[in-house]
């Protein structure tokens, strides 16, 4: 039931916000040097990589590495990409992952490809047999604010709690961090 869920929604979102989407990609693309879409390295279901697009929101130079791991990352920023990555904007193109399989809606963030303490620290509680998702348990409980082991630990009560139910209640639970930027660093 998940993944029929997963396909309908992101099929109805990607059509719903066609029009959105392509004004944001124009958007990025006029007000900074390089491609629309940013298309990220990331570890998926049983620690598979897999092309997760994102539109971009930093320089084409920035070091490929976890935003807080960069020494003012403000600087790498595009004019656009602060208020992008405020309203989660950018992550709108990840509708398109979970349209294929790669990702579903509601399951942990997937890490970037060199996130080795994260991936093995996931892999340790059985959360790497999950479908990454957009949103999640540890995104509507802190979102970057967490450090790596409160997020596996949420990550591992996401697991054991599944269900459609609860991924319906982390669905309508995100709205309010979104809205208001709550956890994010970047």
């Amino acid at each position: 039931m998940k993944r029929v869920f997963d396909l309908v929604a992101a099929g109805v979102g990607l059509v719903v916000l066609a029009a959105p989407l392509a004004l944001l990609w124009l958007l990025v693309r006029a007000t900074s040097p390089g491609p629309g879409l940013y298309w990220s390295q990331r570890v998926g279901r049983a620690s598979m990589l897999f092309p997760m697009p994102k539109f971009r929101t930093m320089r084409i130079d920035t070091p490929e590495v976890a935003t807080h791991l960069l020494d003012n990352p403000d600087q790498w920023l595009t004019p656009i990409g602060g208020v992008m990555r405020k309203l989660s904007l950018d992550e709108l193109p990840q509708l398109w992952s979970v349209f294929i399989g790669h990702m579903s809606l509601v399951g942990p963030r997937p890490a970037l490809f060199n996130q080795h303490d994260l991936i093995a620290a996931r892999q340790a509680v059985g959360v790497d047999s999950l479908r990454p998702g957009v949103t999640g348990w540890a995104q509507i409980n802190g979102r970057d604010e967490l450090a790596i082991p409160d997020k596996v630990a949420l990550d591992a009560e996401y697991l054991r709690r599944q269900s459609f139910v609860f991924d319906l209640q982390i669905l309508v639970s995100t709205v309010v961090p979104v809205l208001t930027a709550r956890g994010v660093t970047r």
